[in-house]
């Protein structure tokens, strides 16, 4: 790392080619398209505030994947609060949701990886997904190495559980190849 200062134009070129990475792992941490696209946009804004801490020589791919990742926890942690504060007021109508009728494979691959806690989502989708390595995994998450493997162990291991009465020759390590 030489220290010198990445400046906006430099950003901008550097950034164009992560974009459909930073929506791909975007969609996997936010259950809705429209919710990932404004996880990214919020990153992309938080980035460009935080560029004069951005050295010429860090991964930058790994720095805007943190950003997105500590943007996605923190309004997780902010709808929690809001979902806390409307349970304690009175109770209003609420439209069900209505059931959803397709069942296709990946319909169900999806709707069991959102059913996944998000940590070991966000890890499954890293590694598997995203074919990042497990150190930069680690550096995303600002957990070691070994949490990481861990939690895609755990992430195949409850994908293997769920998906098994649909896919009877279902082999866990095919859920998304080593990175590593």
């Amino acid at each position: 790392m030489n220290g010198r200062l990445l400046d906006r134009h430099d950003l901008g070129s550097a950034l164009i080619p992560l974009l459909s990475d930073l929506r791909a792992y975007a969609r996997f941490l936010a259950a809705q398209r429209a919710e990932a696209d404004d996880l990214v946009q919020e990153a992309l804004v938080r980035a460009l505030v935080a560029l004069p801490q951005f050295r010429d020589g860090t991964n930058l791919r790994a720095w805007l994947f943190a950003i997105l990742r500590n943007t996605f926890f923190e309004q997780a942690r902010r709808k929690r609060t809001e979902r806390a504060v409307l349970a304690r007021s009175p109770a209003h109508d609420e439209p069900g949701v209505p059931a959803q009728e397709a069942r296709t494979d990946l319909a169900d691959l999806q709707r069991h990886l959102f059913a996944l806690p998000p940590l070991l989502r966000e890890a499954l989708v890293l590694v598997g997904a995203q074919g990042i390595t497990y150190e930069e995994a680690a550096q995303i998450c600002g957990v070691p190495v070994g949490t990481v493997k861990a939690r895609v162990s755990r992430a195949r291991t409850q994908l293997g559980r769920v998906m098994q009465p649909h896919a009877p020759e279902f082999d866990a390590a095919c859920v998304a190849p080593d990175a590593a």
